[in-house]
């Protein structure tokens, strides 16, 4: 494995990252056994950032159990990511997020879930823009509380990357990048160089697509 430091916080992270979307049951039923077997051939190949979200799973949060179980004893040789602002969602049941006391009490909920005393990257899952003035306020207090390390945001706008970078602590921005889906090269890849913004890529195998396993009569 090989790795690369994320951006502004210096972290050395391995250039393949586990996404923990599919371990929560969203894409088919997945027994824990699996999801904890999945968690421990990453760290076997060396992978040691992991990302996930407070909505992930069936039910909500699955996810973000698996990992804190999975990563329980290794912590301290680890990079958790997990994201804010669609908890609830899926079921028609948001928080509105118009107050930091929504933010916060979310990360103290991943923080339960996740068995852990601190978050390393906490995201914004809300990547329209909404409510970020809310989103910076409770991300600084939970970085003076040392609940959080670092904040970024999930989104390929570039407006919506700068709000977050107001301050200039915006530290990562996880976007959608792949052979088939190339939009980030016009200006968000160029912004994030400039700002020493690191970036975390979702989808880069178009969700199976790039992986040569579909045909045409798939």
């Amino acid at each position: 494995m090989q790795y690369r430091t994320l951006g502004k916080t210096g972290w050395k992270v391995s250039e393949i990252g586990f996404g923990a979307w599919g371990i929560g049951g969203q894409w088919g039923p997945v027994e824990k056994t699996t999801a904890l077997d999945a968690v421990q051939a990453a760290l076997d190949c060396g992978v040691n950032f992991f990302d996930t979200a407070d909505s992930y799973g069936i039910p909500p949060g699955s996810s973000e159990e698996f990992i804190g179980e999975a990563l329980k004893g290794i912590r301290q040789n680890v990079f958790i990511a997990t994201k804010v602002g669609n908890f609830g969602r899926r079921t028609g049941h948001p928080l509105p997020y118009t107050d930091a006391s929504h933010v916060e009490l979310c990360c103290d909920s991943s923080l339960f879930r996740l068995k852990t005393d601190r978050i390393d990257l906490y995201q914004s899952h809300i990547g329209n823009g909404n409510n970020v003035e809310v989103f910076l306020e409770a991300f600084e207090t939970l970085i003076s509380k040392g609940k959080i390390r670092a904040y970024a945001v999930s989104t390929n706008s570039l407006e919506v990357v700068r709000s977050y970078n107001q301050n200039g602590n915006c530290a990562a921005v996880q976007l959608e990048y792949s052979l088939l889906f190339r939009e980030a090269e016009a200006e968000l890849l160029n912004y994030c160089g400039e700002n020493n913004i690191g970036t975390i890529i979702r989808g880069p195998l178009a969700k199976g697509v790039l992986t040569g396993k579909f045909d045409s009569n798939t």
